[in-house]
C-alpha cells in the first residue's frame, strides 16, 4: 500500500482553523457489498487518525464497477459483463451505513443508484448530518450507456468542508463539466474514479500506461485552468477484463500534486489553506475572471460539432 502526506507550505503560517485536511483513496472494490462497507470502514478510520476531513472514495465503490466495458464505439470489442453493480437507493442502508461510519467527516462514495428504472453511475457526498448532495455521472464512455443512463445537472453544493463539486471517471475529460462547477462557486472539486488502463495498448508498466498518463493530465489541468483543489480518487487492482491505474492525488489550485499514491492502492492526503491557497492563485490571472464568454461560440453549449472542412486548392 502507497501513502503520501504532503502539507502545503501555506499550512505552516495559516491558522490551523483555516487548514482543510482532504484525502482521495484508489482501493480495489468488487460485488461483495458487506467487504466493501468494511472495508470502506477501515479507510474512514485511517482517514480520521490522520485528521481528514474531506474523504474521497473511488467510483462505484459500495458494489464495484463494470467488469468490461462493452463493444465501444468502434466495435472492436463485443463484450457484456456477467453481472452488474447491485443497485442501492440513496436512503437506503448501504448509504445509510457509510453516514455513520463518517460521523464529523464528510465523505464521497460511488454507488449505483436506483430511481425507479432507471440506474445512474452516482457519487453522494455525505456526513453524520445526512446527505448533502448527490451527483449523477453526465458522461458515459464506450459501453457504459448500456447499463446506466446519464445524469443532467452541474451544481455545487455548500457541505461542512465549503462548497463543493463533484465528478466522475470520465467527465474529467470534459472542461466544461468542471468549469461549469467553478462557475457555480466550487472551491473544492472532488473526481471519482473507476478509470482503467489501456486495453488496446496497455503497457506492461502501469506507470507508462497512457491512459494512466491522461488521467493525470487532466487532473492537473482541470485544477489549473479552474484554479480550485481537486481531489481524485480511483479504483485500484482489477476487476473482470479491467485493470485499474490507481494514481489518487490531491491536485492544489496551481496545478501542482500535492500528493499522489502512483500506480498502488493507498491514500493520498495534503492539508492546506484553502481559502489561502485559492488567493494565491487567483491573485494575479484569475481565469474564471478573464473569460470571455461572450464571444464563444453557441456550440460549445450544445451538441454541434466544431469542426470545420477546409478547401484545399
Amino acid at each position: 500500500m502507497t501513502d503520501q502526506t504532503t502539507p502545503s507550505p501555506a499550512s505552516a503560517t495559516s491558522p490551523a482553523r483555516s487548514d482543510l485536511t482532504v484525502a482521495a483513496v484508489a482501493e480495489e472494490f468488487g460485488r461483495d457489498v458487506e467487504a466493501n462497507l468494511a472495508r470502506v470502514g477501515e479507510l474512514v478510520a485511517d482517514a480520521r487518525a490522520r485528521g481528514v476531513r474531506l474523504l474521497a472514495l473511488p467510483e462505484a465503490c459500495l458494489g464495484g464497477y463494470l467488469s468490461v466495458l462493452g463493444s465501444g464505439r468502434d466495435g472492436t470489442h463485443d463484450e457484456r459483463p456477467a453481472d452488474l453493480p447491485p443497485v442501492m437507493d440513496v436512503d437506503g442502508p448501504e448509504v445509510r451505513r457509510v453516514r455513520e461510519l463518517a460521523r464529523e467527516m464528510t465523505v464521497v462514495v460511488g454507488f449505483c443508484e436506483s430511481d425507479g428504472d432507471q440506474r445512474y453511475n452516482s457519487a453522494a457526498v455525505v456526513s453524520g448530518d445526512g446527505v448533502h448532495a448527490v451527483y449523477r455521472k453526465t458522461h458515459q464512455p464506450l459501453g457504459e450507456s448500456l447499463y446506466y443512463a446519464p445524469g443532467d445537472e452541474l451544481v455545487a453544493h455548500e457541505t461542512p468542508v465549503g462548497r463543493l463539486g463533484v465528478l466522475i471517471c470520465y467527465d474529467k475529460a470534459f472542461p466544461e463539466a468542471a468549469r461549469a462547477l467553478a462557475v457555480d462557486g466550487a472551491e473544492v472539486i472532488t473526481c471519482i474514479s473507476a478509470w482503467p488502463a489501456s486495453r488496446t495498448a496497455t503497457s506492461t508498466d502501469l506507470s507508462q500506461d497512457r491512459w494512466t498518463q491522461r488521467f493525470g493530465i487532466f487532473d492537473q489541468a482541470r485544477a489549473l485552468e479552474n484554479q480550485v483543489l481537486w481531489v481524485a480518487s480511483n479504483q485500484s487492482g482489477t476487476f473482470g477484463k479491467l485493470r485499474f491505474v490507481a494514481n489518487a492525488k490531491v491536485v492544489g489550485p496551481g496545478g501542482d500534486v500535492l500528493a499522489t499514491t502512483g500506480t498502488g492502492a493507498g491514500t493520498a492526503v495534503a492539508t492546506l489553506d484553502v481559502e489561502g491557497a485559492l488567493s494565491t492563485a487567483r491573485r494575479a490571472m484569475f481565469h474564471l475572471r478573464d473569460r470571455r464568454p461572450e464571444i464563444y461560440p453557441a456550440e460549445l453549449a450544445t451538441s454541434t460539432a466544431l469542426a470545420k472542412e477546409h478547401a484545399h486548392a
